[in-house]
């Protein structure tokens, strides 16, 4: 059994590339594409040709290894990790991807069926050859979209950090002074984000003074106040000024409800006044 074994092994290593091409093929018969997509398709189809050859590969070198089956758990593993951020960043779905495991199975074991037959190889060698290459192949389903779902998280989280950066922009308007325009609802991780990017873009525009307007903010409850007064406060300490602009009525009402003392702010009715008050400062 353990020849047999190696020469079905050997023999898939053989055509690997025969059936990644049949795979290939008959895998992208069904998909239907525009001019355009089937374009930037053949672009890239040298590559997608070669990572199949690559998987069928290892299912080959399983069999010849078949006595090391964490070796050839740990190569699948390897080519999933790499492969499943491949595809994501290529921007294939993970369903499109998973549709592949079946066209993999059935050419492999085409492969593996004839040449067994024309072999008159034992059935222990074809359940061996069973036990071996379905385990692997779901572990590298498993393995490719761990990996897939792993890179899609991260592009979330990155493309939510951008956007919470963008939500905290201090714009500079002349040397030393800034304003940071509020807009829409301040959550727990936006706060902590205000605070730290405040901080930051102050000390790298060395601003003297930053005007805050919180016109576009919808809710001003007791956390926001709170950030809002631990921004200020903190900025002053790394000698920022903080001027208070855009407080609407109905938000003034809600902040003295809650028992903040506006006197211990600098507040400005809108952006112009602000800067006159920036001014004066300046000239004292």
């Amino acid at each position: 059994m353990e020849n047999e074994l190696q020469y079905l092994g050997e023999m898939i290593l053989k055509k690997k590339h025969d059936i990644a091409k049949v795979v290939h093929e008959d895998r992208m018969s069904g998909v239907p594409l525009t001019q355009t997509e089937n374009e930037d398709f053949r672009k890239i189809e040298p590559l997608i040709l070669k990572v199949r050859a690559e998987l069928i590969a290892l299912f080959g070198q399983a069999l010849i290894d078949y006595k090391d089956r964490e070796k050839a758990v740990e190569s699948v593993r390897s080519w999933a990790a790499e492969n499943g951020e491949y595809f994501f960043n290529m921007g294939a779905s993970l369903n499109e991807a998973l549709k592949d495991t079946s066209f993999y199975r059935e050419y492999i074991w085409k492969s593996i069926k004839e040449e067994a037959t024309k072999e008159n190889m034992s059935a222990d060698t074809v359940f061996e050859v069973i036990a071996i290459i379905d385990p692997l192949l779901d572990k590298a389903v498993y393995h490719f979209s761990l990996t897939y779902v792993e890179a899609f998280q991260k592009s979330l989280e990155n493309t939510r950090a951008a956007i919470l950066e963008l939500s905290v922009p201090v714009v500079p308007l002349q040397p030393g002074v800034g304003v940071l325009p509020l807009i829409g609802n301040i959550d727990a991780e936006r706060a902590n984000l205000l605070l730290e990017e405040t901080l930051r873009q102050a000390e790298k525009l060395r601003l003297t003074h930053l005007i805050i307007d919180i016109s576009g903010v919808l809710t001003v409850d007791t956390m926001v106040a709170n950030e809002l007064l631990k921004v200020i406060s903190t900025l002053s300490l790394i000698g920022v000024e903080a001027i208070i602009t855009g407080i609407r009525p109905e938000v003034a009402q809600t902040i003295v409800a809650l028992g903040f003392n506006l006197k211990e702010l600098t507040v400005k009715g809108n952006l112009h006044q602000a800067l006159n008050e920036i001014n004066l400062l300046n000239t004292n």
